[in-house]
């Protein structure tokens, strides 16, 4: 059953794209929505205060992606801290919203949210309301980054590799397989939870732009754009790419209360997750043994 919501997430011409490229996203349009004027143009959204927030209209099949799916992978996309801005842009058209005509999808909605809020420290700025109204843009806009593939996109290029990796499937391998391609290290970190050595450790210290995947089945799992330089001696990073390809478990080994980060499709160990990490990006830190990933590079 086809469903539709609308999401804004800062220049509507990224997240059009970005959206687009999600398996059981079926239709996208971008436009403007919930402001307090009539048929607004781009140049009147943008100067004369119209309250209209870039939008894009999905509309996705409920029996390929759930809406909490769908909303976590909108999520990776924005900063939801950020208040009237995304990337580069700033105004008040650029704000982050979910915005439902069915009643019903606002529970699902407001769950996503509380799960959101957990992972960061600052408040949620993403609003969530009933859409007023809402105006197609013009042609112009209309798959923008189709018909301008050199265009302005506030959104990273890692970051679209996350859309398109939800049209291919991950299965979990068995550990026989599992041994025939990974190096012992490899698995022992992963079906065995152990953990390499700090500083000497494949990725430590790599800050090279790309995607980090597990290793045990290719699934992007961390982005470049979330790594920093703990000085643990191991990859850290600010989030996952999606929540829901993390499992978290708590771990009370070695006398030691932690918990335990395992990717959901693969079962592999990562590592762990800390509330120590910068305040700016939310305030934990991943800690994940370069055993348990693979880095594609930016231009791969």
């Amino acid at each position: 059953m086809d469903k539709t919501i609308y999401l804004a997430g800062g220049c509507f011409w990224g997240t059009e794209k970005y959206l687009s490229l999600i398996k059981g996203v079926v239709f996208t349009e971008v436009g403007y929505a919930n402001g307090n004027t009539v048929n607004p143009t781009y140049e009147d959204v943008c100067r004369k205060r119209t309250g209209h927030a870039e939008t894009v209209k999905v509309t996705y099949n409920n029996e390929e992606i759930s809406l909490t799916k769908l909303l976590n992978l909108f999520f990776a996309s924005i900063d939801p801290t950020a208040v009237n801005r995304q990337g580069n842009d700033i105004g008040s058209q650029y704000r982050s919203g979910i915005y439902f005509t069915d009643e019903s999808d606002k529970e699902i909605i407001q769950d996503a949210i509380k799960e959101l809020s957990k992972i960061y420290k600052d408040p949620i700025a993403v609003e969530v309301l009933n859409l007023k109204n809402y105006y197609k843009a013009e042609d112009y806009h209309q798959k923008y980054l189709e018909k301008n593939p050199g265009g302005y996109c506030h959104i990273g290029n890692s970051t679209f590799d996350i859309a398109r990796a939800t049209k291919n499937e991950y299965p979990q391998k068995s550990k026989e397989e599992l041994k025939k391609i990974l190096t012992p290290l490899q698995y022992d970190v992963t079906k065995n939870n152990a953990t390499e050595p700090p500083y000497r450790n494949e990725y430590f210290d790599n800050f090279e732009e790309g995607i980090y995947v597990d290793i045990t089945t290719g699934e992007p799992l961390f982005s470049s754009e979330d790594k920093f330089d703990s000085g643990c001696g191991w990859p850290a990073f600010s989030k996952p790419i999606d929540n829901n390809l993390i499992k978290r478990v708590t771990d009370k080994s070695h006398g030691m209360n932690r918990i335990e980060v395992r990717s959901s499709n693969g079962d592999a160990h990562l590592g762990h997750v800390f509330s120590d990490g910068p305040k700016e990006k939310g305030g934990l830190r991943y800690c994940i043994n370069s055993a348990s990933l693979k880095f594609i590079p930016k231009n791969k």
